[in-house]
């Protein structure tokens, strides 16, 4: 065979593979996630004026929490305010895929890395003496209407924000809905104590949470 066409024919083979390689890794490559833009199949309120953000899971923060799914979050509108009642009081939900269960050791464990995770990307600029430890404490409770299980508990932590000591009081309900492989963990947060008016708002969101998109 002349060798010019041995080399068109090495060519041709060349560019084949090449083309099928794209066609694989264009296949494989999922779109990145945009919280903006993302529809969630439940309903979860956002009351007015308060903050929304979601971002996917295993959380880049805490890489340990080996969960797929998206964490859907709602601030107080005080919540980045010092000065405010509803200082550091907010929610979120992991939506999650596959049937997921759920103790309190297991919440501990979560929490202690999601906080330890979110303080080292939020306090670059926090003296080291000042870094403490996080420190989880939960149990389960009288379970709340549709709930699997329902627990209280505490997170002990640095506030990266005023750079201070914060307890942050916790509830966590766990949840699964009917004709779908998806968990449900939705947390409340708040330093403040647990017959505090905010409690009241954070809770409504559960309340009216649905399965369903409404």
């Amino acid at each position: 065979m002349p060798l010019n066409k041995m080399v068109k024919m090495k060519y041709v083979l060349v560019l084949l593979l090449l083309c099928r390689g794209l066609s694989v890794v264009a296949q494989e490559t999922k779109p990145a996630f945009d919280g903006h833009t993302w529809v969630a199949p439940y309903t979860l309120p956002t009351p007015k004026d308060w903050g929304i953000e979601r971002f996917p899971l295993p959380i880049s923060f805490a890489p340990s929490i080996a969960y797929q799914g998206v964490e859907d979050i709602r601030f107080t509108p005080g919540w980045g305010k010092a000065s405010s009642e509803e200082y550091w009081s907010y929610a979120f939900l992991w939506y999650l895929d596959g049937k997921i269960n759920m103790d309190a050791a297991t919440i501990e464990s979560n929490l202690k890395a999601y906080y330890t995770g979110l303080i080292s990307v939020n306090g670059s600029n926090i003296p080291s003496e000042k870094l403490i430890p996080v420190v989880t404490a939960f149990k389960a409770i009288k379970k709340a209407k549709g709930d699997i299980k329902t627990f209280s508990g505490s997170v002990v932590m640095l506030d990266y924000m005023e750079q201070k000591l914060i307890t942050l009081n916790c509830k966590v309900h766990w949840k699964t809905c009917k004709g779908s492989n998806k968990t449900y963990i939705f947390y409340e947060l708040s330093p403040q104590s647990f017959t505090h008016p905010v409690w009241a708002s954070l809770g409504q969101l559960w309340l009216d949470f649905k399965c369903e998109k409404m």
